[in-house]
């Protein structure tokens, strides 16, 4: 009796709640913002993704490490601006900043919070997401449940420096007389497109993964090194010493991209009112994707617990 008591409590609960799969553009930042919600349940909280690049967006595979997720949270992916197919419906009417793009979070945020009728939402990002997470979380911990930064960007003009010491020593020991030639012509901060892509070539190919085309990196350069620049000039340690929400730290024991050693002295620095760090030790740079089944068992077990 009581089995089919619960059966019918669980079934008519169900049922008064309605399942999410919205695609649609909304009005952020002046501009038209291409926004993919989906979870099991309006009822659910939010969990905004912030993707990285900056300008590369996860819509088209983010099902790979949100499929899960969705059954705990409202997902919502996001193509920034001047990024997949909120590019396609419309060009950014202001020049690129650190400014406008943080701006354009909080309205996303806000928006999100508005529609859906909640105090506060969690917010995940992915390598420049994750900068753009934690500048969140320091600048705006009112509106945020939690922070879940994944791979971030915490000082990466240092960041690029220790990589490029690792790939030369590991040039210079394998007698990768081509490699050392291109990386001595690199410069942190990167000085254009070239320098980037020698930069990230030899990181795919010292980290054992597919080496870049340089007409793409070239390309992603013109538009977004300048941005890219001016972020990871931002030093987190000393520009967000505390955060005042939940902050939970994910990362990859190869990840020289963001390097792994940076997000751990942050993580060890920043005081915030609970914070955790979970290594990924067969993972580099792109954690949600080799490890995807790891990283949502993590998050779905911290939001059951703080229920």
């Amino acid at each position: 009796m009581r089995f089919i008591i619960a059966f019918y409590f669980l079934f008519f609960s169900a049922s008064c709640f309605a399942t999410v799969d919205r695609k649609e553009a909304v009005e952020v930042g002046g501009i038209k913002q291409w926004i993919n919600i989906k979870g099991i349940s309006d009822q659910y909280p939010i969990l905004l993704f912030l993707h990285g690049g900056p300008g590369n967006s996860a819509m088209s595979y983010s099902y790979k490490f949100t499929n899960e997720l969705q059954k705990h949270f409202l997902v919502v992916q996001w193509d920034q601006r001047e990024t997949g197919k909120t590019k396609e419906l419309n060009s950014s009417t202001k020049p690129l900043s650190l400014a406008l793009m943080e701006a354009d979070v909080v309205e996303m945020i806000n928006y999100l919070r508005k529609y859906f009728s909640k105090n506060k939402i969690y917010l995940m990002g992915h390598s420049w997401g994750g900068f753009l997470a934690l500048r969140m979380a320091a600048l705006h911990p009112e509106l945020l449940e939690a922070c879940y930064a994944l791979s971030p960007m915490v000082n990466q003009l240092e960041s690029e420096r220790l990589s490029l010491a690792w790939m030369m020593d590991k040039a210079k020991m394998q007698r990768n007389q081509k490699a050392v030639d291109e990386l001595s012509r690199v410069r942190v901060p990167f000085e254009n497109g070239e320098q980037i892509y020698f930069h990230r070539n030899w990181l795919a190919y010292f980290s054992g993964n597919k080496t870049l085309a340089k007409p793409y990196v070239e390309a992603w350069a013109a538009k977004w090194l300048a941005l890219f620049n001016e972020a990871s000039m931002m030093n987190l340690l000393v520009e967000a010493p505390e955060i005042r929400c939940p902050i939970y730290f994910f990362v990859g024991r190869k990840d020289y991209q963001t390097h792994f050693s940076l997000a751990e002295q942050y993580f060890l620095i920043v005081k915030a009112e609970k914070k955790e760090l979970f290594w990924f030790k067969n993972s580099g740079h792109n954690l949600n994707l080799t490890e995807p089944k790891k990283l949502q068992e993590i998050v779905i077990s911290i939001e059951m617990a703080e229920q």
